[in-house]
């Protein structure tokens, strides 16, 4: 290569680079380069490339690293700087591994340092079955966290460490059946106040070098040809400068499903032409065609082509001095991300209810039983999207480790996860006996119960058995097997901990007093062991739900239905059964002193809170300190209230702590029908606590939140 090529002169920016060498490419070699399967140019020494990686909770689906518990537990930890660190460590594993695939020319699938996650859809309704690879309903926590994940994914070298991908631009959770030829329509309020604001965050804050459209049409337009959401929004308003990715095969979807064109080489001009640079899928072997037929222009080609290079050129593959060359093979799967690992599964639980059950004694411990589906379960540690982790402790498995070596743990399925019996040609229910006889056997119960990937994920998903769902709930409901086990199990009258594995909000009901519900997630390949220290005391729960649970299917909008009304904490009518950003601990907090820094503030200035926070108990324990806002005096429908701030601390019993807070103006602001964003005058009110300022959670936990009044003139 003369060195001479101006792509090859790193004083040059890496568009520039880019530019450049895709000016030495021949049409075809151009064309070939919009593929997710990049063949090499080897005359100018590109090699191949395969765009498609995954790394939503951990490198995924290439081989062994590290797994952290599932998005949705992430996100119920509530704390966007912890959330970095792992990202962080994501990427860190991913350019392990992919070094040394380079030095084993493996540039296959998977291999990459293109990782199309974080998912930052909002989880507006729980029967999608990909809500778990959220971080929840809440779009400013979704906006935290995501910008959070973006941020470690990346790094902040002079090359990208990785790229992330945000994900699926825009308007989609759901009917997953339907994805491929629905039409998610939605208001411009909705659009702008829910749909968006995440997205506008990862780009405007975080940079986030691509973003991937949805597989449906939003507003009639397919989202991977949208000339509103690729152009007008994101490259224009937002200014966005990567790539933007097809979903896989979405784009053949325009002629076959969504009949907004006709042919194959319609499809990919439509993509191209409105800004989707890079196809995972096949139509982009198209291309070349729609160019002949006059559908496209060399110019089209170009533009796209250069922002793939540009990506590349900013991960160092051109660089041999790329700062993050040298990553060793040997910090995958290490000893020290393993117990990031263990912690954040610790962090991600979620005490629901607890009256004098926990945390167990192990000392008055001789018998335990563990029963259910899920006991003794790796799938259900790891979730979707998810690498093979070298050890997994299931649930079973962390008890067992936990409990005194005198004492008997005694194991039982109690029934399969979905069907009516575990057995080829036994009786229905044929092993819930035997649950009932450990149980009435033993001084406490852990029953392990709920769901995995196999019953809510993506459609299909190799791993979705209930295939007629497409991986979405039918309803909020255990599976009945289930149902009959729990009723049963609770009928033997001992002291049990149900353990409730989903990536969702289940309506189980009320249980009696003398059962502890805790929600595990899909905890990661630690969960076990986390699991067991929760039960036996060895730390305090901590994490907050970031998604409602229901009482029952019946009180929810239609699910292809994309208004907001009646969704989320926000807007919803009834009651909850657990409020989003509920969590139980096991010591008690008293807030005081709330302080805002001023009573009256210019429209568009932020203000500061402070509150001090006390942990009045007896055990040390994290806090999730949150803060609400409502707009009192509104012209148009706003939320209820709204999360604007969030911290985690810790506090040893008695310590005293004063947290403060800086609400940002994008507080302030309120959405009309037109979606117009912008801050109204008046009186604005702010809660401080624990948890939501809804009578649910003050029922819940025995307190009320703090309020501080200010106002916007």
């Amino acid at each position: 290569m003369e060195a001479t090529h101006r792509y090859l002169d790193k004083n040059l920016s890496f568009k520039d680079r880019a530019v450049d060498l895709v000016s030495r490419m021949t049409t075809e070699e151009k064309a070939s380069q919009l593929r997710y399967d990049a063949p090499a140019v080897q005359r100018l020494g590109i090699p191949r490339y395969n765009w498609w990686n995954e790394a939503l909770h951990g490198v995924a689906r290439a081989g062994v690293a590290t797994v952290f518990p599932q998005a949705i537990g992430l996100a119920a930890i509530f704390d966007d700087s912890y959330l970095e660190k792992i990202a962080a460590i994501i990427a860190d594993e991913g350019r392990a591994k992919y070094n040394e695939s380079v030095k084993k020319d493996d540039r296959e699938i998977y291999k990459g340092i293109t990782f199309w996650s974080p998912n930052v859809n909002i989880f507006r309704d729980p029967r999608w079955g990909r809500g778990h690879e959220t971080y929840g309903e809440d779009t400013y926590l979704t906006s935290r966290l995501g910008v959070a994940f973006v941020k470690g994914l990346q790094g902040n070298g002079r090359h990208l460490k990785t790229a992330a991908c945000a994900k699926h631009f825009a308007v989609h959770s759901g009917p997953e059946n339907d994805r491929h030829h629905f039409n998610a329509v939605v208001s411009q309020k909705d659009l702008y106040e829910t749909y968006l604001p995440a997205f506008e965050a990862l780009v405007k804050e975080a940079g986030v070098e691509s973003v991937m459209g949805a597989y449906n049409r939003t507003n009639g337009e397919p989202c991977c040809g949208s000339k509103t959401l690729l152009g007008d929004i994101l490259r224009g308003k937002w200014g966005f400068d990567g790539h933007v990715v097809s979903d896989c095969w979405a784009i053949k979807d325009f002629h076959e499903n969504h009949h907004v064109t006709s042919t194959a080489p319609e499809s990919a001009a439509m993509a191209l032409k409105n800004g989707c640079d890079l196809n995972c899928g096949n139509t982009y072997l198209h291309i070349l065609t729609a160019l002949n037929e006059g559908l496209v222009s060399e110019e089209d080609i170009d533009r796209a082509a250069v922002r793939l290079m540009t990506t590349r050129m900013k991960l160092g593959m051109f660089d041999d001095d790329c700062e993050f060359n040298s990553i060793p093979y040997e910090i995958n799967d290490s000893e020290e991300h393993n117990k990031v690992s263990l912690e954040a599964a610790r962090k991600s639980m979620v005490l629901l209810k607890n009256t004098a059950v926990l945390p167990l004694d192990p000392a008055k411990i001789k018998n335990i039983a563990v029963i259910g589906p899920d006991a003794d379960s790796e799938i259900v540690l790891k979730a979707n999207y998810s690498g093979t982790a070298s050890h997994n402790i299931t649930l079973l498995e962390g008890i067992r480790k936990r409990v005194s070596h005198n004492t008997r743990v005694w194991y039982a399925p109690g029934c399969h996860l979905y069907m009516n019996r575990v057995e080829d040609l036994a009786q229905q229910d044929d092993r819930i006996a035997e649950a009932v006889s450990v149980s009435e056997r033993s001084d406490a119960v852990v029953l392990c119960i709920g769901l995995d990937a196999s019953i809510e994920g993506e459609q299909n998903d190799q791993g979705t058995v209930i295939l007629d769902a497409g991986g979405d709930k039918a309803d909020l409901n255990l599976p009945e097997s289930q149902q009959r086990l729990l009723k049963a199990v609770l009928k033997a009258g001992k002291p049990t901990i149900i353990a409730l594995c989903s990536g969702s909000s289940l309506a189980i009901g009320e249980v009696p007093d003398n059962a502890a519900v805790i929600q595990c997630w899909y905890p990661g390949s630690k969960g076990g062991q986390a699991l067991a220290e929760l039960i036996f005391g060895d730390y305090s729960p901590s994490g907050r739900l970031p998604v409602t649970f229901y009482r029952s299917t019946e009180e929810l909008p239609p699910f292809e239905d994309y208004s907001m009304d009646n969704r989320t904490y926000k807007f919803m009518n009834n009651e909850a059964l657990y409020p989003f950003g509920f969590g139980l601990s096991y010591t008690s907090f008293q807030y005081s002193g709330i302080k805002c820094s001023h009573n009256t503030i210019k429209n568009g200035q932020g203000i500061c809170v402070s509150v001090d926070v006390q942990n009045t108990g007896s055990t040390a324990s994290d806090e999730v300190v949150q803060l609400y806002i409502k707009d009192m005096e509104a012209s148009v429908r706003v939320p209820k209230y709204s999360l604007c701030g969030f911290k985690r601390i810790s506090l040893s019993p008695g310590q005293k702590e004063t947290v403060g807070f800086e609400i940002s103006p994008d507080a302030m602001t309120i959405v009309d029908e037109e979606g117009r964003r912008y801050i109204e005058n008046g009186q604005f009110t702010i809660y401080a606590g624990g948890a939501q300022p809804d009578a649910r959670s003050v029922e819940l936990l025995g307190r009320a939140p703090l309020e501080a009044i200010f106002t916007v003139e």
